[in-house]
């Protein structure tokens, strides 16, 4: 069996534009169904210990269901993934206020950001992998972002079980770009996550205060309930008591990543599941990841036929760290005319 690359409707846009999903698969028999609506992850079909595939990604039933409001499932977000401080940056002597879509802040590129536009795609296979070019431009003033962008992602799967997703951006004015993919992930297809193990390396973290945003310098993981250098069931320690915990109702915080070297392409993050033996390694080329632990999915939000209720997905989104336009402390992510705009990530599956 050969990777392949297949095309069906996904719906018709307001406009009247239609959608398209494509379904990807490797030689091992794993799927990937991928839209050029918003770049979404709709299903992610992946072996357990015993070969019996199960969808492992969070996603809806149709088009009009992520034109919703969203929860981000599987989508590609930017400019900026990840908040933004009241919606405001200054940048080069300029003030400039983005779109306001998470109480006072801005988040994952505003509400009609990356992740619910149409993007032009382009198929393509080779003799291990199938995948999808995806290109979107993103005018001056979108979303409040300074300066025209022209954005490609290319999401292939690999023939190892590894759905690779490769970023490029150029723009014709200084802005800040950071953008990642946001699928929340159960590796037992059902049920919660508390009993997933976690192992992030990192030896520090970003705490936040109200809002979510960074607050101070990164501090110590080590003797808190964010230290995952060792495997740790996220269920483990996500109810103590916390006041980093307490603002978001469980874990949705930045990691400072210890790289072995700066931009390498290396294991930012690892999920196990113990009933069905499928395990998640997350490469990135990132200084930072951010884990989110379903704390506000709900039960009222559905999706090819399941609940997705509380803390039934994790969310691990490679990244730079949230708000660092005002934070010149932080790793920039500002991209300028004459720069191009370079990250690669991978969902790499395995068994134990």
């Amino acid at each position: 069996m050969q990777a392949s690359i297949t095309e069906s409707p996904f719906g018709t846009l307001p406009d009247g534009r239609e959608a398209t999903l494509y379904t990807l698969t490797n030689a091992n028999g794993m799927v990937a169904k991928i839209s050029n609506l918003g770049g979404v992850i709709a299903e992610l079909h992946v072996p357990d210990r015993d070969g019996v595939l199960a969808d492992v990604c969070h996603g809806y039933d149709n088009l009009d269901a992520y034109l919703g409001e969203s929860q981000y499932f599987g989508a590609l977000v930017g400019r900026y993934g990840n908040r933004i401080a009241n919606g405001r940056f200054t940048l080069d002597g300029e003030t400039y206020q983005l779109d306001l879509n998470d109480g006072a802040n801005h988040l994952h590129g505003g509400t009609e950001g990356f992740h619910r536009q149409l993007w032009d795609a382009e198929i393509f296979t080779t003799p291990k992998s199938a995948g999808v070019i995806l290109t979107y431009l993103s005018i001056d003033g979108d979303q409040g972002y300074p300066g025209t962008a022209e954005i490609t992602t290319i999401y292939e799967l690999r023939d190892n079980n590894e759905l690779r997703i490769a970023f490029h951006a150029v723009a014709d004015k200084a802005t800040p770009m950071n953008l990642t993919n946001h699928a929340y992930f159960n590796l037992a297809g059902k049920g919660d996550i508390l009993s997933h193990e976690l192992t992030i390396p990192a030896d520090a973290y970003t705490p936040v205060g109200k809002g979510l945003i960074p607050d101070g310098p990164p501090a110590p993981v080590a003797g808190t309930p964010f230290d995952f250098r060792a495997a740790t069931a996220i269920g483990a320690r996500i109810d103590q008591k916390d006041d980093q915990l307490g603002y978001g109702s469980g874990y949705d915080h930045n990691f400072v990543l210890n790289k072995s070297a700066p931009g390498k392409l290396e294991v930012s993050a690892r999920v196990a599941d113990p009933s069905s033996g499928r395990v998640l390694e997350v490469l990135s080329q990132e200084p930072g990841i951010q884990f989110y632990s379903g704390n506000f999915l709900n039960e009222s939000i559905t999706g090819k036929g399941r609940i997705y209720g509380y803390r039934s997905g994790i969310c691990l989104e490679p990244q730079h760290f949230p708000d660092s336009p005002n934070r010149p402390d932080f790793p920039s992510t500002i991209l300028r005319p004459n720069e191009e705009y370079t990250s690669v990530m991978a969902y790499r599956f395995s068994v134990v």
